[in-house]
């Protein structure tokens, strides 16, 4: 098969979809793999390092999408990178077209294949292609609160942790998945009080029993979280429905009970948001304020650590590009329920049901 790797361009996206590594092991199948020039500089990984693999350095993302049957990316495509994707051509990456109804319908046009790693689900319900990112994105949404919690950045000049003497901060996180987890971790590495939400009573008692002395677990209601937010610092959104938008569940009449100055982190913005008045931003731009509550938002928060987001992510993709590499999609797709899962738009037909419902379109079981 031939596979192209085209250098993402989304704003200060700096992360490449396949390692050198990844390139030798899909080559050494009988493969060929087309890197798009530059693709992998951000990340580290130079044109000549994939060169030495075996792979096919092309210089325009044109010539890529062109030659390849199967297109492995990080990012969605964005609108300039549309009329480059052909008929039957595979497509595997994140998507989150729940999020985005342009990029839907873009993508139903198009004709092509849409294998959604953010869909990919395992018999026991797990994202094994969503877990590797959202470790990174759960620990960096707190580096970054705490980076905007600083007065010159916007926030109210508190110290995450605090020092003898001095209370540390409240951190509230909603979601207990793998971003609330990993989130709660650092924050409470740092010496926070955190207070992790959900809605799922067995995940809360898994998560009273790992968590360090310094993190509180609590059912998720509006209530609850309405009694908390009078003393809170910072707050990580990290819900997750898994393909579907994600919930609001802090309205925009709910911040008059957060203390100017306060943050929110909204990780779960790739499906939506789960703050009413989150939008995202960019690694260029990435806050802005509401109500004196600063906001950030950036979409692709891996994206600024790629040395680290693009060796995980590839060790996380490269067994599933293999198989679908080695089988095709169609074959690889039946065999495998978990990939199967990953299909979200398959010939102009939506085949994710989440996605479908999103935006009141014809749903067609696979």
């Amino acid at each position: 098969m031939k596979i192209g790797i085209p250098k993402e361009i989304k704003n200060n996206e700096n992360r490449v979809s396949l390692t050198p590594g990844g390139a030798q092991a899909l080559i050494g199948r009988g493969h060929k793999v087309y890197v798009q020039a530059n693709a992998g500089t951000n990340s580290g990984f130079s044109d000549e390092s994939y060169a030495k693999v075996g792979a096919t350095i092309l210089p325009t993302a044109e010539e890529v999408f062109a030659i390849a049957e199967m297109i492995i990316k990080v990012k969605e495509p964005i609108e300039c990178e549309y009329k480059l994707i052909r008929p039957n051509q595979l497509l595997f990456t994140y998507f989150h077209l729940a999020a985005d109804e342009t990029l839907t319908k873009a993508m139903i046009a198009s004709q092509s294949v849409c294998l959604a790693y953010e869909t990919v689900t395992k018999p026991d319900n797990s994202l094994p292609l969503l877990i590797p990112m959202s470790e990174v994105a759960g620990r960096m949404s707190v580096q970054q609160g705490a980076k905007y919690l600083e007065k010159p950045q916007g926030g109210k000049g508190i110290l995450l942790g605090g020092v003898p003497g001095v209370k540390p901060a409240n951190v509230l996180v909603l979601g207990g998945g793998i971003v609330g987890t990993q989130a709660a971790y650092m924050a409470a590495g740092l010496g926070a009080n955190v207070t992790i939400m959900d809605i799922s009573l067995p995940r809360l008692r898994y998560l009273s029993e790992i968590m360090p002395a310094n993190v509180n677990t609590m059912m998720s209601s509006r209530y609850n979280i309405e009694q908390f937010l009078p003393t809170v610092d910072l707050v990580i959104g990290a819900v997750l429905i898994p393909g579907a938008k994600a919930p609001h569940l802090i309205t925009k009449d709910m911040l008059k009970l957060i203390p100017k100055g306060s943050v929110l982190a909204d990780v779960a913005i790739d499906q939506g948001g789960c703050f009413e008045t989150s939008r995202p931003t960019t690694h260029a731009d990435p806050i802005y304020e509401v109500d004196g509550i600063v906001h950030y938002c950036v979409a692709n928060i891996p994206g600024a650590v790629p040395m680290t987001s693009t060796v995980a992510l590839t060790n996380a993709t490269l067994p599933y590009s293999l198989l679908l590499a080695d089988l095709g999609w169609e074959v690889a797709c039946e065999r495998y329920a978990d990939l199967r899962e990953g299909l979200n738009i398959v010939h102009g037909k939506v085949v994710n049901k989440p996605v479908a419902d999103t935006f009141g379109l014809v749903f067609e079981n696979i």
